[in-house]
């Protein structure tokens, strides 16, 4: 969000805050938390002081800070929101396709993706997804599906406008550009799905594909399963597109969306 369109400064600043202390993953320090952020320690001390007594972030005994308890019922609440995930794995187990394999449920965080849900699967993938983790949304199948649902200019504008650039490849067979994402989502929207070909983890293929509700003209979340690459073929990619893509609906539906996206 550019400067301008900031109305309220100071909650900008608080959610700066907590999103450096959700990605470090770590406590982290005042004066790293400064540092990072380009605010005066003066500033930061009484909004930190703020956020503590709200229990949104936690003071440790040598002074560093990490999320507090209070972020957990907001993280509740959103999940309950959705109130997806359940229905995530039960229609998966229902269909019975492809049941060993491991399945992920994730939304979009500007550029990012995010995962609310993962089952690992049977077969080692070398990736062991979890909650909470967060991958560049270019690389990977959830990520491309959802971004599909964006108009070009749109997708354009959310990945040149990067304050970080373009995010560092995960393997050598990510996309390298806003070109060559721009062309990938065309293939996308043709096929009704996504395809990620060793773009996360080398020897891993992702298949994936958006979930709308009855509001947004946009996906808002992603599904995905992934295969071990030896194990890939024409019938196996046609199969795994299709399921992936009937789970999506069958989210959809749950969620409200009415009409065929």
């Amino acid at each position: 969000m550019s400067p301008e369109k900031i109305l309220a400064p100071a909650v900008a600043r608080a959610s700066a805050v907590l999103d450096l202390l959700a990605r470090a993953g770590r406590p982290v320090s005042l004066a790293e938390l400064a540092k990072t952020l380009q605010l005066p320690k003066s500033s930061l001390h009484g909004l930190c002081a703020t956020l503590e007594h709200l229990n949104l972030i936690t003071r440790l005994d040598g002074g560093q800070m990490a999320l507090g308890p209070h972020v957990m019922m907001w993280a509740n609440a959103f999940m309950a929101r959705l109130d997806i995930t359940q229905e995530f794995f039960a229609s998966w187990d229902d269909m019975r396709v492809l049941p060993e394999e491991t399945i992920t449920l994730s939304v979009r965080d500007g550029a990012e993706v995010v995962y609310i849900a993962c089952r690992n699967g049977k077969h080692p993938l070398g990736l062991h997804f979890h909650a909470g983790m967060r991958l560049p949304a270019v690389y990977t199948a959830t990520g491309l599906a959802m971004l599909s649902t964006l108009p070009d200019a749109s997708v354009r504008k959310l990945l040149d406008a990067h304050p970080e650039g373009w995010p560092a490849p995960l393997t050598e067979r990510g996309l390298r550009d806003t070109a060559s994402v721009l062309a990938e989502l065309q293939r996308i929207r043709r096929r009704h799905h996504s395809i990620d070909r060793e773009g996360v983890r080398e020897g891993m293929y992702c298949f994936g594909a958006p979930v709308f509700d009855s509001h947004h003209p946009e996906a808002v979340a992603g599904v995905a399963v992934s295969i071990r690459s030896l194990e890939i073929s024409p019938d196996l990619e046609s199969r795994a597109g299709v399921a992936i893509r009937k789970l999506a609906d069958r989210l959809s539906q749950r969620l409200g969306a009415w009409h065929d996206q």
